[in-house]
């Protein structure tokens, strides 16, 4: 089959980089920020072929002119044309070695601009590239990876039968420009990932998606996860679908396509593959169940969340937004309510900050939990987070002000804090505020009047009346780490008639600071109060209880720690005192 636009006539010298006297190593590959995407993409399931074509614009956002740019998509894929003002540029084409790609590499276009481009400036670029994108997991592989277990992680690619592209960080299928994102090395890839998602904050995208006819009556279904999507056949008879993207942000722009099914339930659009009927139901089911308690909490969903099922049963499932891909085949009950409660939340409520978004989403899977099984459920989920969070946060944990302020929650790009750590904060906000408060904030959350960082500490306060500076300063507006609670002592003093009351002293070794849940415990029974110790301070509080006390229990597990095992204060019997009215 003919490609979908003629390819050019085009030599590419070493001596284009030779004007600039510049070097790869030298390249500011982050210097742009492509502000706006218009793309015409037309895939070819049969051959495994995408070629795309249209204009980028991009903005100098370095301190410095720039007369070089880099252009990045997949190492599958091969720069045809670039130009500016209707006049082919120069530019060399190169491989990229970088984990940010299925294949882990990029083709890399170095471009030699017409005139250097100010700070701030922008500038238009026409371009064409073309390739095949088929299933790829050298990116793992490389890493030691078995093949089945690195393709069930990396099933991007163009087929016949199933065609899925997830965008930067799985198939650079649009341009993009990155430094290099090496799995490796830790946080390595998502550092790169949320650099680019942060820069490419207000960025829009139109992309008309093309799909060669196949001579099918019945043509595959074919999902994109845009703001605004219209599809139809054209005059060639080949299926166009012509979406926009308002505001990339944390978006990334996904393109699926099988021979689907599509059953519709209340919230959601489930579409599943030939045989997946009994699955499908049972993920309607659990949706359903778990629309209520969204609704209660978030509102209604603005529109339907949106399942889409995977041919490979063992595939690790992928959400943006309220798109969810994943195998309907791998969910039990459970799975499948975790999965609609994070899915609803997000039909119900956006905000383009990762910290809301995400942290709502997951504070959702623990009410969910909650109300179906009891509060220690939902505690076990969050304690299944605490691991990953306690390795994040000692690695960007820093003792400078300043990387206080950029390591922060609401400024991280670390998705172990803008997904767990976040769902901790909204548990304890929900805590300290009470679920009334919380749920007239959320309901009066608007994404677009979110203009500042402490938008949503008013719209708390506001409904709560209480003072919560400390606390977004100690766990969104700085990286101060986790807490560390230890009870330093606790003195038992006999009351009349039949009682005692015990002091007990908490202090903090950590610097952020919490109201967590002190338990006196005794038998037959125990007694809980709620106490704010602040960071590397103590808190004294008192609790009466009618029975000797046994031992005292800081944190239940709703507070993350850096450290557990000093929570729990034993009470010999012969540490009881008399009080002067008991005498």
């Amino acid at each position: 089959m003919k490609l979908y636009f003629p390819r050019f006539a085009f030599l590419c010298v070493l001596c284009v980089l030779c004007v600039d006297t510049i070097s790869a190593s030298a390249l500011d590959r982050e210097a742009f920020t492509f502000t706006k995407y218009d793309l015409d993409v037309r895939i070819e399931p049969d051959q495994q072929r995408l070629g795309a074509r249209g204009t980028i614009t991009l903005r100098n956002d370095s301190s410095t002119p720039q007369k070089i740019v880099v252009l990045q998509v997949s190492s599958s894929l091969s720069w045809l044309s670039i130009k500016a003002g209707g006049k082919q540029l120069q530019f060399v084409s190169q491989p990229y070695t970088s984990d940010i790609d299925h294949t882990g590499a990029l083709s890399e276009a170095i471009v030699t601009l017409p005139a250097a481009v100010a700070r701030k400036e922008t500038i238009d670029l026409e371009i064409a590239y073309e390739g095949v994108i088929v299933l790829d997991a050298t990116r793992l592989t490389r890493m030691g990876a078995p093949e089945s277990a690195a393709q069930s992680a990396d099933w991007d690619r163009i087929s016949a039968k199933f065609t899925a592209m997830r965008g930067v960080g799985y198939v650079a299928w649009y341009p993009i420009a990155t430094e290099a994102a090496d799995m490796t090395d830790g946080t390595g890839l998502s550092e790169v990932i949320g650099r680019w998602k942060t820069r490419e904050s207000e960025a829009s995208m139109h992309a008309r998606v093309r799909i060669a006819s196949r001579g099918e009556d019945n043509a595959p279904e074919l999902l994109i996860n845009a703001a605004n999507c219209s599809a139809a056949a054209d005059l060639k008879g080949e299926f166009v679908a012509d979406c926009t993207y308002t505001s990339l942000g944390w978006a990334v722009p996904t393109v699926v396509m099988a021979d689907y099914q599509t059953s519709t339930r209340a919230g959601v659009a489930i579409h599943y593959l030939p045989g997946h009927d009994a699955a499908s139901s049972n993920y309607g089911d659990a949706a359903e169940k778990a629309l209520p308690l969204i609704a209660e909490w978030f509102g209604d969903p603005r529109n339907k969340a949106q399942m889409a099922d995977l041919p490979d049963g063992d595939s690790v499932a992928f959400e943006n937004g309220s798109l969810l891909l994943a195998p309907l085949t791998g969910f039990d009950a459970k799975a499948a309510g975790l999965a609609a409660a994070h899915q609803l939340t997000h039909a119900a409520i956006f905000s383009p900050r990762p910290w809301i978004n995400e942290g709502l989403a997951h504070f959702a899977q623990a009410l969910y939990l909650e109300q179906r099984s009891g509060r220690q459920a939902a505690l076990d989920y969050m304690a299944a987070h605490r691991s990953a969070l306690t390795m994040s946060e000692i690695q960007t944990t820093a003792p400078h002000p300043l990387d206080e302020v950029s390591n922060s929650l609401i400024n991280t790009a670390d998705e172990a804090l803008y997904r767990s750590k976040a769902m901790y904060v909204w548990w304890m906000l929900r805590e300290m505020v009470g679920d009334t408060g919380l749920k007239k904030a959320l309901a009066a959350y608007r994404a677009g009047e979110d203009k500042e960082p402490s938008h949503m500490q008013r719209l708390i306060q506001t409904q709560t009346q209480k003072d919560l500076e400390w606390f977004f300063d100690d766990w969104v507006y700085r990286e101060r780490g986790l807490p560390d609670f230890k009870v330093d002592s606790a003195f038992v003093r006999k009351t009349l008639p039949e009682g005692f009351m015990l002091t007990v002293t908490v202090s903090n070794l950590g610097a952020a600071g919490a109201e967590v849940p002190v338990t006196v415990k005794f038998t037959g029974g125990e007694v809980t109060q709620r106490l704010v110790v602040r960071g590397k301070s103590s808190a004294v509080t008192r609790v009466q209880v009618n029975k000797m006390p046994e031992e005292v229990v800081v944190n239940d597990g709703s507070v993350p720690e850096s450290d557990l095992s000093n929570n729990v204060f034993r009470i010999p019997p012969s540490d009881v005192r008399e009080s002067d009215a008991a005498k």
